[in-house]
């Protein structure tokens, strides 16, 4: 199966391997043609209308979305709606990095994806070349009543554990993917357990890109 390059960056991204231009971190604009609804953030919270899904932001965190969605060539098809770490992704640092990262791709990028289960294949693949090893099949995750599929991963760096957790789902034509990644299995439960589904209110808009510090 031949991989999306929207995939592939957000796996080198969640690997803590891909630094940020901090140049680049403001002022760039999403294409305005895209027709993918990309959600909005207001009152410390993202919401997708389209989607049907809301996320409460952790305070203080490092907002990367703007950068990361010029990784899509056709943001129609792909696009990353949320992207936010716990410090900025270009730094170092002896823990972690915590870090969220949502998209949608659309499911005919994946010729013959019939299930949400079936889009950790390549998923698996990718992260096992950035040093993850998966520690469970995927599995049913309902989160709000909606059928979602999830797999844990984990890459050791020394004495560090980095815990990842990828939950997907299938909704009007794409596969929606929600990206934990904390230090312990405890932390990255906490970051998904602010992951909500219905009541989700307000018109379909653009994210505004936050401001990094």
């Amino acid at each position: 199966m031949r991989y999306t390059c929207l995939l592939s960056i957000v796996c080198v991204l969640i690997s803590g391997s891909l630094a940020q231009d901090p140049k680049n971190s403001t002022g760039t604009k999403t294409n305005s043609a895209t027709t993918l609804d990309q959600g909005e953030i207001e009152n410390g919270s993202y919401r997708n209308v389209s989607f049907g899904f809301s996320y409460k932001l952790p305070y203080g965190w490092v907002d990367r979305t703007t950068e990361m969605r010029e990784a899509s060539t056709d943001p129609s098809k792909s696009s990353v709606f949320l992207a936010t770490f716990e410090r900025p992704p270009e730094s170092t640092g002896s823990t972690v990095n915590s870090s969220i990262v949502f998209a949608a791709e659309s499911a005919s990028s994946y010729p013959g994806l019939k299930s949400a289960a079936q889009y950790f294949g390549p998923l698996t693949e990718l992260t096992a070349a950035r040093g993850f090893e998966a520690v469970n099949e995927p599995y049913e995750f309902p989160v709000d009543g909606r059928p979602i599929v999830r797999r844990d991963f984990i890459k050791q760096r020394g004495s560090v554990g980095m815990h990842q957790s990828t939950l997907a789902l299938l909704s009007k034509g794409y596969v929606v993917s929600f990206t934990f990644i904390g230090g312990s299995d405890e932390e990255v439960q906490q970051l998904i357990e602010w992951l909500k589904f219905g009541n989700i209110r307000g018109s379909a808009k653009h994210s505004p890109a936050a401001s990094a510090p």
